[in-house]
């Protein structure tokens, strides 16, 4: 996967000198034994780093702004074991600029009846002083996560490994650089958009570049790398030759090594995580990039088809979230081709021309040769098969002209019901929450696009909370949605985001 950086969490204290060094003593020893629970539960994907009580406006500000300067460091979380005066956190506060978490626990489980006394409750004030806290962030206006509940337990550890993954998402997407080639689909709407508003709210830099300065690198690719990545292809995947000439064949698949080397190392070496092609404009390209950017997506590059660099943006994004998930299960480019309408077996078959990511695959993958009439170029070179089951969520970010809006559906992906020999792509199949009917008409009247940004592996919550974090309105169609709450919730969007 092309990583991220070595990404920690900063756990930091709050108290005052109210109540003398041997509480301060304590509070330091409590959340270093807090800490170390949650560095060896093997829930976080990242690990977390102590740092001294904060208990002066001084201490507080400079810790935030080293924070700010650590660029290993994706967030803090903050808790007041005791009562920490909040007038203390506003400079630091005001100069903060990572995510942030109000982690609101405390040290012991519960009330110790028959030894409490006024020192233990002057000392474990969590419930007091987390309110106190709350409140000036809350009166800041500052976006945060709060996550309630007793640190030894696996659910609240679940919640801050899920945290965690969304701050990485906050960091990243500062340095996400999208390479287009070429332009959008002509006349085509919901894949353009204001690149410069994406720069200021997402910090996405969207460069456009000629196709044969790109296609220039494939040219330039030697043959002996050509010739070991097919070889690398030949033994990975099966080979589905239906016919064809296995010389010729193999003469297809070459074609589209060469892309894959020759597309990455463009990448590399002017730094994007992400790319955009548009089968309209191939340039000195034989094939469209079909395999080449499959192989891509699952090294952690962003796709969007037909100049879609939202869409791109979004998967690399996404794709940088889950990097700490164990076991993930697949993110991908996607896009909604055909409905089944057959009573109690509803559902999107998903799929795109050619590219959808290798990582959301279930069982064999095989290549295949086929006729692509869009592109005017030789039949390309594809990775072919069905994608997992379980549930998943499909995002959509649209430009509305005054603001971006990020559409959240979570689906239940579905084997379908027969093989389909003759549909020479990768496909998946999914049954919109919270049926297809309501699901299909909640996105409509969102504006949601037709091609997404699709993940087995993260939330609702996360994206939601990532959408948040970025100043953007969310909206979710899930088990909950009707269509008449939902349109409140629009109406409710366009005042609040206007």
């Amino acid at each position: 996967m092309k990583a991220a950086k070595d990404y920690k969490f900063w756990f930091c204290t709050g108290s005052q000198d109210l109540y003398g060094d041997e509480c301060l003593a304590h509070v330091a020893e409590h959340s270093r034994i807090i800490v170390d629970a949650l560095n060896k539960s093997g829930v976080l994907p990242y690990e977390i780093v102590w740092k001294p009580t904060l208990i002066t406006n001084e201490l507080i500000r400079k810790t935030f702004n080293e924070a700010n300067a650590d660029e290993n460091c994706a967030g803090v979380i903050t808790w007041m074991h005791t009562f920490s005066p909040a007038k203390s956190w506003i400079l630091g506060l005001q100069e903060f600029r990572k995510p942030l978490l109000h982690f609101h626990t405390q040290f012991n489980r519960e009330i110790p009846y028959d030894t409490i006394d006024m020192d233990f409750m002057n000392e474990n004030q969590a419930a007091h002083g987390d309110r106190e806290y709350g409140h000036i962030v809350s009166r800041m206006g500052i976006e945060r996560k709060i996550i309630v509940g007793y640190w030894e337990d696996r659910d609240v550890q679940e919640k801050i490994a899920s945290w965690m993954l969304t701050a990485i998402g906050i960091m990243e997407s500062s340095h996400i650089r999208v390479c287009r080639i070429a332009d959008n689909m002509r006349n085509v709407a919901v894949t353009e958009g204001d690149k410069v508003e994406a720069q200021i709210k997402f910090g996405w830099e969207i460069d456009a570049y000629p196709v044969n300065e790109i296609a220039e690198y494939v040219a330039a690719v030697p043959q002996g790398e050509i010739n070991a990545l097919v070889e690398e292809y030949y033994s990975k995947y099966d080979i589905i030759l239906e016919g064809r000439d296995p010389q010729e064949f193999r003469e297809h698949v070459a074609v589209q090594a060469g892309i894959e080397i020759g597309f990455e190392k463009f990448l590399e070496e002017k730094n994007y995580q992400a790319i955009v092609t548009h089968f309209g404009d191939l340039g000195s390209l034989k094939q469209l990039p079909g395999l080449a950017i499959q192989r891509l997506m699952e090294k952690g590059y962003g796709f969007g088809g037909e100049g879609d660099w939202k869409t791109a943006a979004m998967v690399r994004l996404m794709k940088i979230m889950t990097a700490g998930v164990k076991n993930p299960k697949g993110t991908s480019f996607m896009e909604d081709y055909t409905y089944n309408l057959v009573p109690g077996k509803e559902g999107v078959l998903e799929a795109h021309m050619l590219e959808v990511c290798p990582s959301v695959a279930d069982g064999p993958i095989g290549i295949k040769v086929c006729p692509l009439s869009m592109g005017d170029r030789e039949d390309p070179a594809r990775l072919v098969y069905t994608s997992k089951t379980g549930p998943a969520i499909a995002t959509s970010l649209i430009d509305l002209g005054n603001r971006f809006r990020l559409i959240i559906n979570e689906v239940e992906c579905k084997k379908v019901e027969k093989p389909m020999p003759k549909l020479p792509v990768a496909t998946a199949f999914w049954t919109p929450y919270p049926d297809l009917k309501t699901g299909a008409e909640a996105w409509i009247l969102a504006g949601g696009a037709h091609h997404t940004a699709f993940s087995y592996d993260l939330t609702a919550e996360q994206m939601g909370d990532w959408a948040a974090a970025m100043g953007i309105e969310a909206v979710y169609i899930d088990k909950d949605t009707t269509i008449r709450n939902f349109k409140r919730d629009l109406q409710l969007g366009n005042i609040v985001y206007r």
